[in-house]
């Protein structure tokens, strides 16, 4: 049975990082998939991966069918096994609805990898759509990690270091951005709500750790658990 699967995470996860791998594995044993990607920070029609992997892809845009595409390709002779749907949360609802749809009646199996939350930890509408549909959800189980050591679980928008909750939803950028640029960083929640990023963090200095422990100190029964600021 043909399956829609979503792998999700946060960034440096290694979420492109195995949609090439997977695509290499199953056209290894002769299956014929095709790759589609949007707004990669390599720059169009390409998939990328942090650990330097590249590989062209078809430029997904607002008019792409899905339906179409697979159809198409049939029709002039391509079995497409899988495709293979890279920077997901980019996709709209109505394209999430098209790879089900491609699942459900070609038996096409669809692996779609992307992030779940913006950088105001709210759904992209692909990656609300995907966690509606998909046969299954994974969790990639490359954990990233906030500057703290804690698991990441939110990705940040910054601007000069500084983190910034108001914009667009879409704005590409990179972790490597210079100053005055747009870039992004994994923060475990605590310091997402605090907006407390790795730049932040060094120009607090230790003191920045102490916070760790605010919320102990105002529980209502008085006590302060132990431990060690991770």
């Amino acid at each position: 049975m043909a399956e829609l699967v979503f792998f999700s995470g946060t960034m440096d996860c290694g979420k492109s990082t195995l949609a090439l791998q997977m695509h290499h594995n199953h056209a290894a044993r002769g299956r014929d998939g095709v790759l589609f990607t949007r707004q990669d920070r390599a720059g169009s029609a390409t998939i990328s991966s942090r650990l330097g992997l590249q590989r062209r892809a078809d430029e997904v845009d607002d008019d792409t069918d899905f339906w179409v595409e697979v159809v198409t390709r049939r029709t002039r002779g391509r079995p497409v096994d899988y495709l293979v749907a890279d920077e997901a949360q980019f996709y709209t609802a109505a394209q999430v609805e098209q790879l089900a749809r491609v699942v459900d009646e070609l038996s096409v199996d669809v692996f779609a990898f992307g992030i779940t939350t913006d950088f105001r930890a709210r759904l992209f509408p692909g990656s609300a759509r995907l966690v509606e549909l998909a046969d299954r959800v994974e969790v990639l189980q490359v954990r990233a990690l906030c500057w703290c050591g804690a698991r990441a679980t939110h990705n940040a928008r910054t601007l000069d270091g500084v983190m910034v909750v108001e914009g667009d939803q879409v704005v590409v950028g990179d972790v490597a951005a210079g100053a005055g640029e747009v870039a992004y960083e994994v923060l475990c929640r605590r310091h997402h709500v605090r907006r407390m990023t790795a730049r932040v963090a060094r120009a607090t200095g230790p003191s920045a750790q102490t916070l760790l422990f605010d919320d102990d100190a105002a529980r209502p029964d008085g006590q302060v658990s132990g431990g060690t600021p991770r």
